[in-house]
């Protein structure tokens, strides 16, 4: 019986995720594709973290997206899996909006953190005259 849970994401761009982990001073791999579980179950993924207990986490393509993958009864983060989440999830949205930016032409001015945990932006572009 597998415990592997998979989440789904709206993670869809490989380079996209790999910057936000970084981002984030998370230390991932693409070089070992296995997530490692509960008696010795195996799960393969594209992305592996690497946890003090052994215990490994993942991102797997499923055709659409990059599911997280996980035997959360080894669940080893300093914070809640939901949160954890949240936060690739955010960076990876911030690097999706500044990538889609440049290449639109957009001049990134400024970002700020707020106190509630959202980040703010400040884009300029200027309009051509005819």
């Amino acid at each position: 019986m597998s415990h592997f849970t998979k989440i789904k994401t709206k993670l869809y761009d490989l380079r996209t995720l790999k910057k936000s982990l970084s981002d984030l001073k998370l230390a991932w791999s693409t070089e070992e594709q296995t997530v490692k579980g509960y008696n010795g179950q195996q799960y393969q993924a594209e992305i592996v973290i690497k946890q003090d207990n052994n215990f490994d986490l993942g991102f797997k393509w499923n055709g659409s997206e990059y599911e997280f993958v996980a035997d959360l009864m080894y669940w080893s983060q300093p914070q809640s899996i939901d949160k954890f989440l949240n936060q690739i999830t955010q960076r990876y949205a911030y690097n999706s909006i500044v990538q889609m930016s440049e290449q639109q032409n957009f001049q990134f001015i400024q970002t700020e953190n707020t106190a509630e945990g959202s980040i703010r932006l400040v884009l300029r572009r200027y309009a051509e005259a005819n």
